[in-house]
């Protein structure tokens, strides 16, 4: 899953979590020792590595003691090597199939209209790859008893993979709709609607859709093959994988993982949909307007900061699987901006609110974005976007900072690689990554070396004649984008959080300092977020791709058939992304007007963070609020120094009690507590759920978190389809429950 933009996933702070999973599944495989023949390899994967892998006695002494007879062994495969060959797994002829694509591009599809929905929200969104792995299989494998002619056969783990790879291909890309075109649209640097503007969208889309996969074949050798990071729920995928095809009970926990999911996404999506009606009575629960409205009037103060429950099954299921540290760190973040310092700003005078209405005194909105004096008279939402932005870029790069000895080495490595091929660089043997796979399961050279010149001419006549970029800001833009990859990649290798929308802002800043004085001021703006974009796009797709070849690397599966599958998947993608984007742009017009932003069903925290770098960058003074400011520096230099410390001075097994600052960051951007509180809540029942019952955890967690943020995400999207029919809850619905009788869904 992202963080602020990403792909969320199972949080390696948190390694007993995988632990859990990887231990409860793989119970039916024999033994295999770690045999990672480079002993540098637990120093270059980092400190948090052997903490997820370290074996508990008081861990195992449970599981015997409360599941005896449920689980017959407790073996745990590597993460750094291949899974050994099932002695009576037949053999897979075909990897790469119509069938696997066309159900994981569909699967996917699933995955990018609900990350757009998801992404909206909170600016988190959610990788597919659990999600295609189980459902795919759910599908796939009833097919596969078909005549071959219907298109049956041999449905094997590596076939799932492909499914998967597509999936995960098909649901990327949502991002670039959930942070900087909506930005755009709201300061005025794009003109028109998005629904007028679909194909010069889905020409830019195109652009971004393949950087991130050329630059992850590359990547491949030196961070699955020689540092062998961990990509956690990647790990967790393939853990799956193996679960419904190989072992004893195979086909016993593919129904149990099938059923659960099925449950789960037929729930979430049913909640979505009729709490529409009635969102005060089934969605939000706005208790504290409850106790306001039966005399206590000290409680709309609650009511003004968002104080509420909000039944959303996708960020409980996000909190699942996101572990203790991130999503307590986000409720942690919550609670310091809106329950703290934005109440602080307005009884000392620095922010300022309004009435919401005469009709009940005290109830005032503290979350608009339109002001007549920003920098002497913010809102409280205003003032804490700055704050929150750096927090953001510092948090994301005091991590980069902490481990620039591995980026360094990365990068020296894989342009020596690079560039032997067009000359005469010899390369010490022992500096040579061994590749398991087979020659003509490898991904040749030319392919991925060659689709990066493509785009990039591809990107510059389009950037060039669409949105006026001349080709310098353009390759400076690929080059960065590039550079970002590794961020990506380390990221979401060590943590499974990929930073993309701290990438594509940190990508704003450097087109801002070379674009500024030589356009007018839109156009500048324009150019900056495209920039910013393009950056974004290729590091979320270079990690989710990287995950995918873990996935891949660990099966033993082709390298190649995945690269296929997430090419088609990317075209679907494409599609996707901007038809969802469009249709939520009708149905709900204040995802792009700064106008109705306090009320409006889409916070869209990203959004608020690359405007706001848009317009500081652009300016020719600094709209910023001198106390925000001074804060925000602050807050900076404290991220680097919680890294720092966390580095230095914080056993690894500790790490996971550290604050996460990008979450802290994204809390005080997201003007609601109600994800915060929901993902909080989401990791605390999984939490004592892993401790009272490991094995059950192990064969429902993923599939029941899955099915959440998936239904509930397709459900967002009935729910935009109803809107633009105008038979939504907002023309069909009931106010009960709702503060000052206002529709509230």
């Amino acid at each position: 899953m992202s963080n602020n933009g990403g792909a969320l996933g199972i949080s390696s702070g948190d390694g007993k979590l995988l632990e859990t999973t990887v231990n409860g599944i793989e119970t039916d495989n024999k033994p295999r020792p770690f045999d990672s023949s480079d002993s540098s390899i637990d120093n270059e994967k980092g400190d948090i590595l052997p903490t997820a892998f370290e074996k508990s006695p008081s861990r195992d002494e449970t599981l015997t003691s409360e599941h005896e007879g449920e689980i017959d062994e407790h073996l745990l495969l590597p993460h750094d090597e291949q899974f050994p060959p099932d002695e009576n797994e037949d053999l897979e002829t075909q990897q790469f199939t119509f069938r696997a694509v066309f159900v994981g591009c569909c699967l996917g599809g699933v995955i990018a209209a609900s990350n757009l929905y998801l992404g909206l929200k909170t600016g988190w969104t959610f990788g597919a790859s659990l999600f295609g792995s189980i459902f795919g299989f759910a599908i796939l494998k009833p097919i596969s008893r078909l005549p071959r002619k219907l298109g049956g056969g041999y449905f094997g783990p590596k076939e799932n993979v492909c499914c998967q790879s597509a999936a995960t291909a098909a649901g990327s890309l949502g991002l670039l709709f959930t942070s900087g075109f909506p930005a755009a649209y709201q300061i005025g640097a794009l003109k028109g609607t998005p629904k007028d503007d679909f194909w010069k969208l889905v020409t830019f889309t195109a652009c971004c859709a393949y950087y991130g996969m050329f630059f992850a074949i590359p990547l491949r050798k030196f961070y699955i093959l020689k540092q062998k990071l961990v990509f956690p729920s990647s790990v967790a995928a393939a853990h799956t994988i193996r679960s419904l095809h190989v072992g004893k009970n195979a086909e016993a926990n593919a129904r149990k993982k099938t059923k659960a999911l099925i449950y789960a996404f037929a729930s979430a999506i049913t909640l979505r949909c009729v709490s529409e009606y009635a969102p005060g009575l089934l969605w939000d629960w706005h208790w504290s307007w409850a106790l306001y409205r039966l005399g206590w009037e000290w409680a709309i103060s609650i009511e003004n900061w968002n104080w509420i429950w909000e039944w959303t099954p996708a960020f409980i299921g996000a909190g699942m699987l996101t572990g203790l540290n991130a999503s307590w760190s986000f409720f942690g973040g919550s609670v310091l901006a809106w329950g703290i310092i934005g109440p602080s700003l307005v009884s000392t005078g620095k922010a300022f609110g309004e009435p919401v209405s005469s009709d009940y005194p005290g109830y005032m909105n503290y979350m608009g974005m339109v002001m007549t004096d920003p920098v002497n008279a913010p809102t409280p939402r205003y003032w804490l976007v700055w704050p929150g932005t750096m927090l953001l870029l510092c948090g994301s790069f005091s991590e980069l900072c902490a481990n620039y000895k591995t980026l360094y080495a990365s990068l020296v490595q894989i342009m020596a690689h690079v560039f032997s091929r067009f000359r005469r660089i010899k390369i010490d043997e022992k500096d040579l990554i061994h590749d398991p796979c087979p020659p003509d399961e490898q991904v040749p050279w030319w392919a991925w070396t060659g689709g990066i010149v493509l785009s990039t001419i591809v990107t510059c006549i389009v950037l060039g004649l669409q949105y006026g970029q001349n080709v310098g800001v353009t390759i400076l833009a690929i080059l960065l984008a590039f550079i970002f990859s590794f961020i990506g990649a380390e990221s979401s290798g060590r943590t499974n959080i990929n930073p993309v929308t701290s990438i594509g802002n940190a990508s704003q800043l450097v087109i801002g300092g070379a674009t500024r004085g030589h356009y007018s001021l839109q156009k500048t703006q324009l150019l900056n977020i495209t920039g910013g974009l393009i950056a974004l796009g290729a590091a979320e797709q270079s990690a989710d791709m990287l995950g995918d070849l873990k996935t891949t690397h660990l099966l033993r599966a082709s390298p190649r058939v995945q690269f296929y599958a997430q090419m088609c998947g990317a075209v679907v993608s494409i599609f996707m992304s901007v038809g969802m984007y469009v249709l939520f742009s009708v149905a709900y017009p204040c995802i792009n007007s700064l106008e109705g932003q306090a009320t409006c069903s889409f916070p869209a925290p990203d959004v608020g963070a690359y405007r706001a770098i848009a317009v500081a960058v652009t300016s020719p003074t600094l709209p910023v609020p001198p106390s925000s400011g001074y804060t925000a520096i602050a807050f900076g230099i404290l991220a680097f120094i919680v890294t720092l410390v966390k580095y230095r001075f914080v056993p690894a097994s500790k790490h996971v009690y550290v604050p996460n600052m990008v979450a802290v960051g994204i809390a005080f951007i997201l003007n609601t507590t109600t994800y915060p509180t929901a993902m909080a809540f989401g990791s605390t029942v999984v939490y004592f759920w892993q401790r009272r019952s490991p094995a059950n955890h192990a064969m429902y967690c993923y599939a029941i978190a899955a099915g959440f943020i998936a239904g509930e995400g397709l459900g967002g999207i009935v729910g935009a389809v109803l809107q633009v029919a105008q038979v939504s809850g907002s023309y069909k619905g009931t106010v009960v429950g709702c503060p000052g009788m206002t529709y509230c869904g």
